[in-house]
């Protein structure tokens, strides 16, 4: 959001990102200005390099940033752990909205049902076919937690 407005469809995850943070150096926001310049250098590394999925460079910092704070947990460093929390906050509120998991449920049993009748030794195929449909509204160890569990049944 740019000052309280939401953005137009058309503007890039990476201009929104510059948006935001002329914002918070103009607020003086110090840990949101630092956890957005990561985020920006890490979205203009990928377009350089040619990977233009914005969303992709995204769900993966987040996912870095959820398994930092796992880590740092582990390791009783607490201090360490809400830093990179409020980063993967703050990635996340440029990604999709998440599916709930009762639409998780229903898009994994239309996935199913078209598949026709699968084992578990199909999972690596239905999971292909999911994680398609489900297109980075869910984490893939949710997606992945309940294909198994219906190929079980």
């Amino acid at each position: 959001m740019r000052g309280g407005q939401p953005y137009p469809l058309s503007v890039s995850v990476t201009e929104r990102v510059k948006s935001d943070l002329t914002v918070a150096m103009k607020a003086g926001e110090k840990a949101r200005v630092g956890a957005l310049r990561l985020v920006l250098s890490e979205l203009q590394k990928a377009a350089k390099e040619g990977g233009a999925d914005e969303l992709a460079v995204l769900r993966r910092e987040h996912k870095r940033r959820i398994e930092a704070a796992q880590v740092f947990r582990d390791a009783g460093r607490d201090e360490l752990v809400a830093g990179e929390e409020a980063e993967a906050a703050l990635i996340e509120g440029y990604l999709p909205a998440q599916m709930s998991d009762e639409q998780l449920g229903e898009l994994i049993a239309r996935v199913l049902a078209e598949a026709g009748p699968l084992a578990l030794k199909d999972m690596g195929r239905v999971m292909k076919l999911a994680m398609a449909a489900v297109d980075g509204r869910a984490d893939g160890k949710r997606v992945s937690a309940l294909v198994k569990q219906r190929l079980d049944h």
